[in-house]
């Protein structure tokens, strides 16, 4: 087969590593000189390496399942434990890296043209190199503990992008809010580690490292651990995972993340942050198979995630943050499939929703750079005016709704045929939640296709300004400078339309990869599910055409309530109006996490109670042992006369008594 060498390997992860280090290191160069386009080209050239060799390791893993068997290298040493730094090229890896590192080239591309002018721009370009670089690490890690370093890499790198505009109040809030998130569910995975770390003599006793993953698998298998411990294993790594994916409850941090530039939304979106949660849990599935309560809790939580984004995507009217909940709904789509034991249906999903979510992005990009808001309130009539974008956005808007034979039918198709197929209380949950928001996902993306791009222009940044009074405005910042001053009315540059182009072509043809009804070349039928570990599944045609005309429903009644205007839609809205209210405001989620449980509860409680054990225990017992060796030094220092013969007097009353003891108790 084609081989590449270890070392080419690790310089998939170097190469964009280094090109944050050089940038870093002319920081101050580039950004005071007119060289500053050159941190886009060394970011470029950094990630455009790791793809091409990406794709040359995907190369040599096609038609192997096993991992390439290269040794790992001791890092550090703990006690008796060597702790160990490696890769795990495998399929899952290999096809990873190429979704990391493709959809990371064609964003950093894109943004040339977006960030053009931006006096941060040297410093974006080194950021997101090191995102793309933190996200390869995870995927490459063949160790936990080099995994969850990379994993907190990819957090850091999150919340730097989130909070770019740091100018802004609403991005920094939003950075700080998407750290703190992500780390609640992180400390579930420090805990799953640590588990596995104290069980280091039993892994030892079959000559196993407990933190390398392959060993992880073989524990898993032979049944040496209990039931109870792989289901809270399981779950401890499901709760970093749901951090990273945003799946509920720890959502909230998704839909302000849209506070940063709109290319890094697509590369947190795409392939990097959310992405990595639905890739831990593949990359330790043998841990929740082996649970069929976590694998209950996976399914049953993704399927619940999907509809309630889907719902909050239905009402919003900024297009980044109802594109933010349909990429919420979509992983809840490869959790379900996970769950319910197809994870090489969930990466299948997730290399297709890559691409056109990516493109959604990009086009909403597109759109803010001509009219500088991102309201679909105050957008309109942009078909004509900006035609690429609008047909490039069309196009990535049907292969999410599923429509074929578009690569999102494909990917969604199978999550459906696979729950439709199981017997369990939990596959049909997951095949009729699946078919719920194919509905609400058609729904949603036709709607904002209509207020954006249809009727007649709405005025842009300009009509948004004139429906705020200053004081909103300022506090708020619901219009940015820059979107003020760069704004204009038309089709975007080649820049930003070319690398839109590129994801156009894999949103149209990738699901044909899986296609079971044809071969194309030398790819055999449905490659991608053996390639994964998987077995071919086939189409279901009586799913197929329940979800094709779902879609079709959706859209339709997408088309009537926001194109038409009948007189009983009125009626409608009235009749509706609470459930809007309920949906605009989150379900007033946002408002229970910070007024309930921050301020109350952990600033009114929790910060109380922590206020009397300090006051009442520490300082106290600190206090009382200041006073004690005081006093008792002050109550010696009596004895201390400096008079020999009372000395002498002591010593013999010690004498006395220690003969005395030994009379009259014997030895």
């Amino acid at each position: 087969m084609p081989y590449i060498s270890e070392s080419i390997a690790w310089a998939i992860l170097f190469s964009p590593l280094c090109s944050f280090v050089l940038l870093v290191l002319a920081m101050r160069f580039l950004a005071s000189s007119r060289y500053t386009i050159l941190s886009c080209y060394i970011s470029i050239l950094g990630i455009g390496t790791a793809f091409i060799l990406s794709v040359l390791a995907l190369n040599m893993t096609i038609g192997y399942e096993t991992s390439v068997g290269w040794a790992s290298h001791s890092w550090a040493t703990v006690g008796d434990l060597d702790i160990r730094i490696g890769i795990m090229m495998n399929p899952l890896t290999s096809l990873m890296l190429v979704v990391v590192t493709g959809v990371s080239l064609i964003v950093q591309i894109y943004s040339h043209g977006y960030m053009k002018g931006d006096p941060g721009y040297p410093k974006y370009f080194a950021f997101m190199s090191l995102f793309s670089a933190s996200m390869i690490g995870v995927v490459l890690a063949r160790n936990i503990v080099q995994l969850y370093v990379f994993w907190e890499l990819v957090g850091l790198c999150s919340y730097l992008l989130i909070g770019f505009w740091y100018n802004k109040p609403a991005a920094v809030a939003a950075a700080k809010k998407a750290f703190l998130v992500t780390r609640i569910g992180d400390v579930g995975l420090l805990i799953g580690i640590l588990y596995l770390f104290s069980q280091k003599e039993l892994f030892a006793v079959y000559g196993l490292n407990p933190l390398e993953i392959p060993h992880i698998y073989t524990m898993v298998s032979n049944g040496s651990l209990s039931s109870v411990a792989i289901t809270g294993l399981a779950l401890a790594i499901f709760a970093g995972a749901a951090g990273k994916s945003a799946q509920f409850p720890l959502h909230t941090w998704l839909p302000d993340a849209m506070e940063g530039p709109t290319p890094v939304s697509a590369l947190i979106h795409a392939a990097t942050m959310v992405a990595a949660g639905v890739f831990l849990v593949v990359r330790l599935f043998p841990i929740f198979e082996a649970s069929a309560e976590a694998m209950s809790v996976v399914a049953l939580v993704g399927a619940f995630t999907s509809l309630f984004a889907a719902s909050m995507a239905l009402v919003m009217f900024d297009i980044k943050r109802v594109l933010a909940y349909s990429t919420m709904s979509q992983l809840g789509y490869m959790m379900l499939a996970i769950g319910i034991g197809a994870p090489g249906v969930a990466i299948f999903h997730l290399f297709t929703h890559a691409f056109f979510k990516a493109l959604l992005f990009l086009g909403a990009g597109n759109v803010n750079h001509a009219t500088g808001t991102f309201d679909m309130r105050y957008m309109g009539g942009l078909r004509k005016i900006m035609p690429w974008t609008y047909w490039l956005f069309l196009l990535a808007s049907l292969s999410l709704a599923g429509f074929p034979p578009l690569a999102g039918f494909w990917s969604k198709d199978e999550i459906l045929s696979v729950a439709w197929g199981g017997d369990s209380v939990v596959h049909q949950i997951a095949f009729w939640a699946g078919l719920l928001g194919v509905f609400l996902t058609s729904f949603y993306i036709v709607r904002v296709l209509l207020m954006t791009f249809h009727g007649s222009y709405r005025g842009g940044v300009q009509a948004e300004i004139q429906g705020y009074d200053e004081k909103t405005l300022t506090s708020k910042e619901i219009i940015s400078k820059k979107h003020q001053e760069h704004s204009h009315l038309g089709e975007s540059p080649l820049v930003m339309l070319i690398p839109m182009g590129l994801l156009a072509i894999v949103a149209l043809f990738g699901g044909y990869v899986v296609n079971p009804l044809f071969r194309i070349g030398f790819v055999p039928e449905h490659w991608f599910l053996e390639f994964m570990g998987g077995h071919a599944i086939g189409l279901n045609f009586p799913v197929l055409i329940s979800s094709t005309f779902i879609a079709l429903i959706g859209a339709a009644l997408a088309l009537v309530l926001y194109h038409t205007r009948l007189t009983f839609i009125k009626t409608v809205q009235t009749i509706l109006r609470p459930l809007h209210k309920l949906l605009i405001r989150k379900y007033y989620l946002d408002e229970f996490y910070e007024s309930f449980l921050i301020s109350r509860i952990f600033r009114g409680w929790v910060v109380n109670l922590i206020n009397w054990f300090e006051q009442a225990i520490l300082d106290k017992t600190i206090d009382g042992t200041g006073w004690f060796s005081r006093n008792v030094g002050k109550s010696i220092s009596i004895l201390q006369t400096g008079q020999v013969q009372s000395y002498g007097l002591i010593a013999l009353i010690g004498i006395l008594c220690v003969v005395m003891s030994f009379t009259f108790l014997g030895k």
